[in-house]
């Protein structure tokens, strides 16, 4: 979450006039994050976030709003959109394409246990099935399609033997795409930012604006691959307890296939890929704003070298 666009307390109080929402309180830029300009807004009625979309296509929009408003209907703690008096989701502020949202209570944890890796396990399996009667299609934003394409941006601005790596990768997944997998809607971004904890249990879920239809499996290599570090700073193997928490609880909800295991390996190789493309995307690449947030992608180049090497035994579900 980032903002790239200034809105002011009497420009969001005019907006606000569309919703049957209160009268506005407070509003507070977010800082972290990269993709949207974000608000924390609290009028006399509640807590929200606003959301005004840089980039995303107002036509993918619906699929992400709608998501979060099925996926809130099945008991899923995640943000739900407020409809404005027109009965609609997604409104226009400042020329941009905006949402405004429930805020959810609860804080991330920058160092989760077993307990906590085990909780958003469980958590996603649950996602992963009530999503299955969702009826929209997008297909993954940052999927292979994507990779090719932002590989070629990003060539330039790097060592000769990291873009060796790189296109090393490409062609490595380019053979392994596993057209067979249980696929579906999918967070694609679940981080420990995105998920809020109260009480030891997740009370929220959160960002759900790189989400699509893709495999189940990839949306947890995403999480193994942030969630069980032995040390994201120093250490990127897999530790056992925690990874291994994560997948025995996601599996007590949705088993994995027998395909999806042995699938496993090259998924969390996938889902390093991913994001050492988009940080390096959006460190060489970055749009204009007062406030920018980008992540250093040297973190996630040593994560796919781990994953390449293939020392995470750990890992096997």
């Amino acid at each position: 979450m980032s903002v790239y666009t200034h809105v002011s307390a009497a420009e969001l109080t005019a907006w606000l006039a569309n919703y049957s929402v209160g009268r506005l309180v407070a509003c507070e830029p977010i800082k972290a994050g990269i993709e949207n300009s974000n608000y924390f807004v609290a009028t006399t009625q509640g807590r929200y976030v606003l959301t005004l979309f840089e980039r995303l296509p107002a036509e993918e929009l619906p699929f992400y709003l709608d998501l979060m408003a099925h996926l809130a209907r099945h008991g899923i703690p995640c943000p739900a959109p407020i409809a404005d008096l027109s009965d609609r989701y997604l409104q226009t502020l400042k020329g941009k394409p905006a949402a405004l949202v429930t805020r959810l209570a609860g804080a991330w944890v920058e160092h989760p246990d077993a307990a906590a890796c085990a909780e958003l396990g469980a958590l996603l399996g649950r996602m992963h099935l009530a999503a299955r009667s969702y009826g929209a299609y997008l297909e993954n934003p940052r999927g292979p399609r994507w990779w090719r394409s932002a590989a070629q941006e990003v060539k330039p601005f790097m060592q000769k033997d990291q873009y060796a790596f790189l296109e090393s990768e490409l062609a490595f997944q380019s053979e392994h795409r596993f057209p067979d997998l249980p696929r579906g809607p999918v967070h694609a971004d679940l981080f420990r930012d995105n998920a809020l904890f109260e009480g030891g249990r997740i009370s929220g879920v959160i960002d759900f604006y790189f989400a699509g239809v893709e495999c189940l499996l990839f949306d947890v290599a995403v999480c193994v691959n942030d969630w069980c570090l032995v040390d994201p700073a120093a250490d990127v193997a897999l530790e056992p307890a925690r990874t291994r928490a994560l997948l025995d609880a996601y599996q007590a909800v949705r088993p994995l296939t027998g395909l999806e295991r042995a699938a496993w390996p090259a998924m969390l190789r996938a889902a390093a890929l991913r994001f050492w493309l988009s940080r390096l995307h959006d460190l060489h690449l970055p749009r204009p704003g007062p406030m920018v947030h980008a992540h250093d992608p040297e973190h996630f180049r040593r994560v796919l070298a781990a994953r390449v090497a293939g020392h995470d035994a750990a890992g096997v579900p």
